[in-house]
């Protein structure tokens, strides 16, 4: 959910799009049963599994879109949206690297700028501030990932078709991880402008 500072927020809890988020949320441990059911010796179930990515993908669009619109942002919205993406990234990336999809050097570049954000909240928390805003950026690589990551799954096959969701989904998720990292980032200096600020006021 993309906040600005001027608008007001609220601390209501249930709103349309913090229950969106939740049910995101829920998404989350049902994806990742689906993705990886047939490495238990379940039927593969790559179908339902694409059904809730691509439900949690128009959930991530509404939820920003409708707290704008309704003038329903709030703090609750601000920790749950970003959680929620930051879930089905990871969850999807165990899925998919379990099932040899996904390279493991790529899995582990993304992982390794989600323990550098893990480290700002942390220093951010030190200094009494809260999660950092979410920038355009930062939606623009998750929004190529989730449709980087239902590409991938889809190109686990044969036929014209896994070839073609091959190669978007190869385009989608190098687009991805760059804007991935580069919103990670921005949010870097954003955190070191706080604390410089911080530092400077005591």
């Amino acid at each position: 959910m993309e906040v600005q500072e001027t608008r007001v927020q609220t601390d209501r809890i249930f709103t349309i799009p913090n229950i969106l988020s939740m049910g995101r949320l829920v998404g989350v441990p049902v994806f990742l049963w689906l993705i990886l059911w047939p490495e238990f010796d379940g039927p593969k179930a790559d179908g339902w599994a694409l059904l809730v990515l691509a439900l949690s993908g128009v959930s991530d669009y509404l939820d920003g879109k409708l707290a704008r619109r309704w003038n329903q942002i709030s703090s609750l919205g601000r920790v749950l949206d970003p959680a929620a993406d930051r879930l089905f990234v990871l969850s999807t990336l165990v899925g998919l690297t379990w099932r040899d999809i996904l390279p493991l050097w790529v899995t582990v570049l993304l992982l390794a700028r989600e323990a550098m954000m893990a480290v700002m909240l942390l220093i951010l928390r030190r200094h009494g501030y809260g999660p950092p805003q979410v920038n355009f950026i930062g939606k623009a690589a998750t929004f190529n990932l989730m449709y980087a990551f239902p590409l991938l799954l889809l190109s686990d096959g044969s036929g014209w078709l896994a070839t073609l969701a091959s190669v978007f989904g190869w385009a989608f998720a190098g687009w991805g991880t760059t804007l991935y990292w580069w919103a990670g980032i921005l949010y870097v200096v954003q955190v070191r402008r706080l604390v410089r600020a911080d530092t400077t006021a005591d």
